[in-house]
């Protein structure tokens, strides 16, 4: 697990684009896992800038979103396919084929479900995917005492993720009590994982997920078993870590490690 410690928000959304951009020169028919929310803005808008002005490029890229609010139509400002587009597709050059949002609209969501998962398999797996952590620790729409072996399925939401997306909404009503999600075991599968988080409101979570003991009641904290985790957070999302001394200790002596 890496631990990286940015400044400032947009200093975060940067450090998460030069993973993103390294991942794809490397391997330009990437498949890459998305997540939505304010968290990662400040990633898009850099990818989005790197894309028109240093030529990054998604022609050959695939994508697999995290998840998307049942019974929202593509079109509604609050779903999640609305945002992306929004947000980073209508932006760069992925092709349209090549991107999969989960549907909140289907008429059978478990064989959607099952489909989703077939085809991340039939892509060749998630080569780098992005996280936001939700307050109580939870990650997609793993609400906490979801299983950590949990596959692409329907969750209802608890309350303080509805009061939390609330702001997004009208109100709290309007925000829908069910969400498709992958599942935190097939987050697990992706070959490395980016966590991004800001604001100090986050900062109880992201140490639980850290230095807390692995459980389903903080679904983020399963990541402490992947081999390839790393968190890039601002101070203030950082401000609760009892070890961040030593993360940015190891930060320092990075570049001249053996």
């Amino acid at each position: 697990m890496e631990v990286i410690v940015n400044e400032t928000y947009e200093e975060m959304g940067k450090t998460a684009a030069r993973v993103v951009a390294k991942t794809l020169n490397a391997k330009p028919n990437a498949v890459l896992g998305l997540a939505t929310g304010s968290t990662p803005l400040s990633l898009y808008q850099e990818l989005v800038r790197m894309h028109k002005d240093e030529g990054l490029d998604f022609s050959q890229v695939t994508t697999f979103n995290l998840d998307e609010y049942v019974g929202l139509k593509i079109d509604h400002p609050q779903s999640y396919h609305y945002f992306m587009n929004e947000n980073l597709f209508q932006h760069i050059n992925v092709p349209a084929a090549n991107i999969h949002i989960p549907s909140g609209t289907t008429d059978n969501y478990e064989a959607f479900c099952n489909w989703y998962e077939r085809r991340i398999v039939e892509c060749g797996g998630i080569d780098l995917q992005v996280l936001g952590i939700g307050s109580d620790g939870h990650i997609a729409f793993n609400e906490p005492s979801s299983s950590l072996g949990s596959r692409t399925r329907i969750k209802t939401l608890a309350k303080p993720t509805i009061e939390d997306n609330a702001r997004f909404f009208d109100s709290a009503e309007e925000v829908p009590i069910y969400a498709i999600t992958m599942g935190v075991g097939t987050i697990l599968e992706a070959r490395k994982i980016l966590l991004l988080a800001n604001k100090e409101s986050k900062a109880p979570a992201i140490t639980a997920a850290i230095e807390g003991p692995v459980t389903s009641l903080c679904t983020a904290s399963a990541l402490q078993l992947h081999p390839d985790t790393m968190f890039i957070l601002d101070r203030a999302a950082a401000s609760g870590l009892s070890m961040l001394d030593y993360y940015e200790w190891i930060q320092s002596k990075m570049p001249d490690a053996p």
